[in-house]
């Protein structure tokens, strides 16, 4: 049985071909990941253990910003390679470093003391779209927050791309799904009206937070959308290739007779 992503349901509508080699044919990637993504994964990986530390009985106090900075330094130098493919080349790694540093300030600045009650981080969400254990969805939210005085759950996504207008956000269906798991794992968010759930965006490129809720009946119609694409999936013998931008930074590019040059 098939455990649907989020990434994996968009791979298929950005480019069948693209599905086939990844989740079928498990063709291994040209391109293990871009200095993009690397930025991404480590800024990530640094804000994840900075709400551990805060979050954990024992640690004494916030960790200072000097603290964080350390830490996604060494992980960077850690992993890092010069393997690693750039797609603007007239950036250096070391821009894209300093990069990650800014980030992380600009964040801690604006967050600290960081008092929102974070309740879990990197949670892994499973959900089971119609009951009967035939479409399964799973993913992991960056971090979820329970407002105890204002009976709100939050759940936080980081993102080190482009910024979003809110009309994508109220469509974004990635922490919708997410908003359905979480009642089902927190028995405080277990009864609680969905528009109490909120869903939140950091754009760290751009400092800025956004923010959406969803309906009940938007969550059903997701789900009746997502059971939709599954079956379509499922159900595909041909997967042509959708060339365009993103070709820049695929992974399978060497494999793909239309991408874009």
């Amino acid at each position: 049985m098939t455990i649907y992503s989020h990434s994996r349901l968009c791979t298929f509508e950005q480019c069948p071909f693209k599905f086939k080699l990844r989740y079928i044919d498990k063709f291994p990637p040209e391109i293990e990941k871009t200095i993009e993504a690397y930025l991404g994964e480590k800024v990530h990986e640094a804000l994840e253990w900075l709400y551990i530390q805060i979050t954990n009985k024992n640690t004494a106090a916030i960790p200072l910003i000097e603290d964080l900075i350390e830490y996604y330094a060494i992980a960077w130098k850690k992993d890092f390679s010069e393997e690693i493919k750039k797609v603007h080349n007239h950036f250096t790694y070391e821009y894209y470093f300093d990069k990650g540093i800014k980030l992380l300030i600009d964040y801690y600045t604006k967050n600290y003391p960081f008092s929102d009650n974070t309740i879990a981080i990197e949670k892994l969400i499973t959900l089971d779209l119609d009951g009967t254990g035939k479409y399964l969805l799973q993913g992991y939210a960056d971090r979820i927050v329970h407002d105890k005085e204002k009976n709100i759950f939050e759940i936080h996504d980081y993102k080190t791309g482009q910024i979003k207008n809110q009309e994508d956000l109220d469509k974004d269906r990635q922490l919708a799904l997410y908003s359905i798991g979480i009642k089902n794992i927190f028995e405080d968010a277990k009864d609680m009206d969905v528009s109490n759930i909120h869903l939140i965006w950091h754009f760290l490129d751009f400092n800025e937070k956004k923010q959406s809720k969803r309906t009940n009946e938007q969550l059903e119609q997701l789900k009746s959308e997502i059971i939709k694409l599954i079956n379509k999936i499922e159900s595909t013998k041909e997967y042509p290739a959708n060339p365009g931008m993103l070709c820049r930074w695929c992974e399978f590019r060497k494999y793909c007779p239309d991408k874009v040059i």
